[in-house]
């Protein structure tokens, strides 16, 4: 079998659970993208386009506000800008003979879960293993979306709004393990919470959308918590624990 061809089809088989778990969670954004107004292709095509629940729900509140489109894209680059950094990565795990084409359209299909499924390959990555998984998750994502959106033509309005808070149920499941295994990271999203609310009830800002408001807390709260917390490098630590064993060994000596 062509390799491409056997990469493509790997691609597809390990996207097959991500486009089931895609279905499900855009399926309670399109209830969110029905609340601004869009119609299923609408939907379907905002999608298709950007794959993130957390910058499309951004999208679509920007939209309910009658919000610029300047303030629409500085909301969707904050919240969709870690992608950047995956592209980053994943770009070293390409041959380095793959074209600039592969690499953009590879690029364009990133998301967290198809990051994870690429990064995790051994070898150099063939870009055709991408787009098998690219295939079959992004057109579910888009799907979700658009049958959402129907859903929530038909529903009842009791039903509507139970569905609308699954995807801050989904938020607050990624929010929550690693707030658990690191006491900074809970202590930021604490602060966030606080600050967020604080900044609500100031009249000041009601000019501005909640998308813009969210935004610019995270870039604002995240630049704070990144300088007073600042990760070590792993490297430095052993020769920290070199040095201190090596004045030791330096002091036994002495006193020997």
């Amino acid at each position: 079998m062509n390799r491409n061809k056997y990469a493509f089809i790997n691609g597809i088989c390990d996207g097959i659970p991500i486009a089931l778990g895609y279905f499900s969670v855009a399926f309670s954004l399109g209830i969110v993208a029905k609340k601004a107004g869009l119609d299923p292709f609408q939907g379907f095509l905002s999608s298709l386009l950007n794959h993130a629940s957390a910058g499309e729900y951004a999208e679509f509140t920007v939209i309910m506000a009658n919000a610029p489109y300047l303030e629409m894209a500085f909301v969707i680059l904050v919240t969709n800008i870690r992608y950047m950094l995956m592209s980053c990565a994943l770009s070293q795990k390409f041959d380095p003979k793959t074209s600039h084409l592969h690499r953009l359209l590879v690029g364009f299909g990133i998301t967290d879960e198809i990051f994870g499924i690429s990064i995790g390959r051994t070898g150099a990555l063939n870009p055709w293993y991408n787009y098998g998984a690219m295939a079959i998750a992004l057109p579910s994502w888009a799907a979700g979306t658009a049958i959402g959106i129907v859903a929530g033509n038909v529903l009842p309005a009791s039903a509507v709004s139970a569905l609308s808070v699954a995807l801050y149920g989904m938020f607050i499941a990624i929010i929550i393990p690693a707030s658990k295994a690191n006491r900074i990271v809970g202590g930021v999203v604490a602060v966030s919470f606080l600050v967020s609310f604080a900044v609500s009830k100031i009249s000041l800002f009601d000019h501005m959308s909640d998308s813009m408001k969210i935004s610019l807390l995270t870039v604002l709260i995240a630049g704070i918590a990144a300088y007073l917390f600042p990760e070590k490098d792993e490297e430095e630590e052993p020769e920290e624990e070199e040095r201190t064993g090596n004045a030791g060994a330096d002091a036994t000596r002495e006193v020997i």
